[in-house]
């Protein structure tokens, strides 16, 4: 069947009058419904992730945030967020399921134990001590100061924000090290 443009809008408006596509055009009663964020104070900030400074939208009731959104007039991101940026409000929540303790696992074991703080920055730190004094570099091949450690990495933290990464970048030059990556965007 071959219909033209004309014929098509002729025969969907008769269709539109005559109620057969379910219009109905009775006046109906509007109902405001309340949001998460009715009654709440907007506040423009900062991401505090990855640099690049995408603005936000904190909405926060009685000195609590309940709901952040990208800033839609913002130059950077228009309003839109990276999945860092859009997770912060559970920044200012608890999550039941978090981990609060440090727990251990020892080689060749299947079972988690849970340890103190003060054991585990202990261990850390001997750890990191033993691998350093193994793999530290003085001089180079060439003889050049270099100061350096080969067996020591470190891949930062995608839930770290600017001013973490900074202290973290300068523990790390501190020891040494100069393999040294981060993934802010993850």
């Amino acid at each position: 069947m071959k219909i033209s443009r004309r014929g098509f809008l002729k025969i969907s408006g008769a269709a539109v009058a005559a109620g057969g596509l379910g219009v109905n055009l009775d006046k109906v009663k509007a109902h405001a419904a309340t949001t998460k964020i009715t009654y709440s104070r907007e506040t423009i900030t900062i991401c505090p992730y990855c640099a690049v400074g995408c603005g936000i939208i904190v909405h926060t009731r009685n000195g609590k945030v309940v709901y952040t959104e990208g800033d839609p007039d913002h130059p950077i991101n228009q309003g839109s967020l990276c999945s860092k940026g859009s997770s912060l409000y559970q920044l200012s929540h608890r999550n039941e399921n978090r981990l609060t303790k440090p727990l251990y696992r020892a080689p060749k074991s299947d079972k988690w134990e849970e340890k103190s703080w003060d054991w585990v920055l202990d261990r850390l730190a001997a750890n990191i001590k033993k691998s350093r004094d193994e793999s530290f570099q003085e001089r180079n091949a060439k003889g050049q100061t270099v100061n350096r450690t080969m067996g020591l990495a470190s891949v930062g933290s995608a839930a770290m924000d600017n001013e973490e990464c900074y202290v973290y970048q300068k523990f790390l030059r501190s020891l040494g090290l100069v393999y040294i990556e981060h993934q802010a965007r993850i």
